[in-house]
C-alpha cells in the first residue's frame, strides 16, 4: 500500500542554537530573550522539522568549559551529522574568497556550505554577525547559486516560530 508521506522541511542547526539552548540563564536581556525563544522553538516546533548538524557543530560545542560542553554535546546525541565533502570545502572557501564572510570566520562559511550542499531548507542560527545578516545574505545566496547550490533560508528560531 502506497503511503503519501509529507516530507518535513530540513533544518541545519548551527552551533549558537545549541549554546543558547543549554546555557545557564543569562542576565542580559537580549541573551535571555534568545535563550527563551530557542527553548520554545526546541520544545514546541523542532518536531515539525528534520534537523541536522555537522562535524563543525560538534567541534565548536566541544570547546570551552567541560561541564557546559557536556550539556551541549548531550543535546545533539540523536541528531544526524551531515557529511563534510570536498564540495562543502570548495563552497565554504568560495564564500570566503568572494567576500560575504571574513577569512577569520571560515567555520561560519562552512556551516552555510554544509547546509547548501546537503540541500537543507533552513539554516537556523543566532549568529547575526556573519550568517543571519541582512546585509550579507544576498551575497551568500549569490555565491551558493554561482557554485551550483540552492542556499538554505538563513534565519533565527524566532523566524521559524511562525507558520
Amino acid at each position: 500500500m502506497y503511503e503519501n508521506k509529507i516530507m518535513k522541511p530540513k533544518v541545519y542547526i548551527e552551533t549558537t542554537i545549541l549554546s543558547y539552548l543549554t546555557a545557564r540563564p543569562s542576565n542580559d536581556l537580549r541573551a535571555m530573550a534568545n535563550q527563551n525563544t530557542t527553548i520554545e522553538w526546541w520544545e514546541n516546533r523542532r518536531s515539525e522539522f528534520e534537523i541536522y548538524i555537522s562535524e563543525f557543530v560538534v567541534a565548536e560545542l566541544s570547546q570551552g568549559d567541560p561541564e557546559a560542553a557536556a550539556r551541549r554535546l548531550a543535546a545533539i546525541e540523536d541528531i544526524p551529522e551531515l557529511d563534510v565533502t570536498e564540495k562543502v570545502r570548495h563552497l565554504g572557501n568560495a564564500i570566503i574568497a568572494e567576500g560575504p564572510i571574513p577569512e577569520q570566520s571560515i567555520i561560519d562559511a562552512y556551516h552555510i556550505a554544509v547546509a547548501a550542499v546537503n540541500g537543507m531548507d533552513y539554516l537556523i542560527t543566532w549568529n547575526c554577525t556573519h550568517i543571519a545578516n541582512a546585509v550579507t545574505r544576498s551575497q551568500i545566496e549569490a555565491v551558493c547559486r554561482n557554485n551550483g547550490f540552492e542556499p538554505p533560508i538563513i534565519c533565527t528560531p524566532q523566524e521559524l516560530m511562525e507558520g
